[in-house]
């Protein structure tokens, strides 16, 4: 009998380690330069037109692109949004944090879900990150089809990771940050902050 448990244990054993190393050989590389990174996340941007936050497969599929600040951020963020909804148990509230219908790396309304993109130049920065200017286009022909968004790159374990975005002003929004988005109306994973809470239509 021990020497079948024996047996039983090695065999569970290897397939573990089989079952680990086929999990890791599917997890996307991160590239070894800022734009290569950029264009591998907005591939995965342009395929999952991820909306509001993050969570689930398109949270697995962004992470490995991501600074851990970054995603400290977003957790912070959603604890905040979190205690909104604790604060306001109303199901008939509309969330009043302004991501809740945007795309975290392309902007919010019709920018939310881009149709294409194109890195246009890497720009490096006096603190060793890199900026990293990107042009989308709307999913829909209009008359002036693309925006533009930098994408702060820096290094991270001997990699590079996405650690913020910004969001350039033009006719139709201010500038603006990811990371300053996420925090407005928080105070940390407290919301502190009142908004606009209508009811949901």
């Amino acid at each position: 009998m021990t020497l079948l448990r024996c047996i039983i244990f090695l065999l569970f054993a290897v397939s573990f380690v089989l079952g680990q190393s086929a999990q890791q050989s599917k997890q996307p590389r991160v590239a070894g330069d800022p734009a290569a990174l950029v264009r591998n996340l907005y591939h995965v941007v342009i395929v999952r037109h991820p909306i509001s936050f993050p969570e689930g497969a398109d949270m697995k599929a962004l992470a490995p692109y991501l600074s851990k600040a970054l995603i400290r951020r977003l957790g912070t963020s959603l604890a905040c949004a979190g205690d909104w909804s604790r604060q306001h148990p109303d199901p008939n509230l509309k969330p009043p944090y302004g991501w809740v219908d945007d795309g975290f790396f392309s902007g919010g309304n019709e920018r939310a879900s881009p149709g294409g993109f194109h890195v246009e130049s890497v720009q490096p920065e006096k603190n060793g990150s890199f900026r990293v200017h990107v042009r989308l286009k709307y999913s829909e022909p209009i008359q002036n089809p693309y925006w533009y968004v930098d994408v702060i790159v820096t290094r991270e374990n001997k990699h590079f990771v996405v650690d913020d975005v910004v969001f350039l002003k033009d006719d139709w929004d201010e500038e603006s940050r990811l990371s300053e988005d996420l925090a407005v109306d928080c105070d940390g994973s407290r919301w502190v902050g009142h908004g606009d809470e209508r009811k949901v239509e």
